[in-house]
């Protein structure tokens, strides 16, 4: 079996909370989900899989912790190792909603890990994200607990088991 771990950059609890449900999904124990400001970037080797999610902020920045995270993590070689991301965004943030998983993926792809994960944006109405792959694709989950916290649980769950 798959040893998974979760690593989140939060600033208002929300990507916590996303992290906590997918962990739920997942079978994920509480010890493998791990806030990145708490976490070493070589931890990660512990895992088969690893799960990255932050918000966007700004201007479509990634979350503060989870960038300097990252930052340590990009010095490893992840071959071998599955990688999924997840962002929490504000729809209403129409020119960079869920900018956070494009930077997330630029920041990982040449660590050599193998990115699954990609999902749909349904429900979600926004004008740009460079978290959009030629396919129609998000590089990975997307929430928006802000405008549409009543898609959150469902999302997560048939995310979730794409992963499996």
């Amino acid at each position: 079996m798959k040893k998974i771990g979760i690593f989140y950059g939060t600033t208002t609890g929300t990507t916590r909370e996303v992290a906590n449900l997918i962990a739920k999904a997942l079978n994920v124990s509480e010890e493998d989900v791990k806030n990145v400001k708490d976490a070493a970037p070589s931890e990660v080797g512990d895992y088969d899989m690893v799960i990255f999610g932050a918000s966007t902020w700004g201007d479509g920045d990634l979350q503060a912790d989870m960038h300097d995270f990252l930052d340590g993590v990009a010095a490893f070689n992840l071959k071998g190792k599955r990688v999924a991301l997840f962002g929490c965004g504000d729809e209403t943030m129409s020119d960079t909603f869920c900018n956070a998983l494009e930077e997330m993926y630029r920041m990982l792809r040449d660590t050599q890990a193998t990115f699954v994960g990609q999902f749909n944006a349904d429900g979600y109405h926004f004008n740009e994200s460079k978290s959009l792959t030629d396919d129609g694709l998000m590089l990975g989950l997307v929430i928006d607990n802000v405008n549409h916290p009543e898609l959150t649980s469902e999302r997560v769950s048939e995310w979730c088991r794409l992963l499996n």
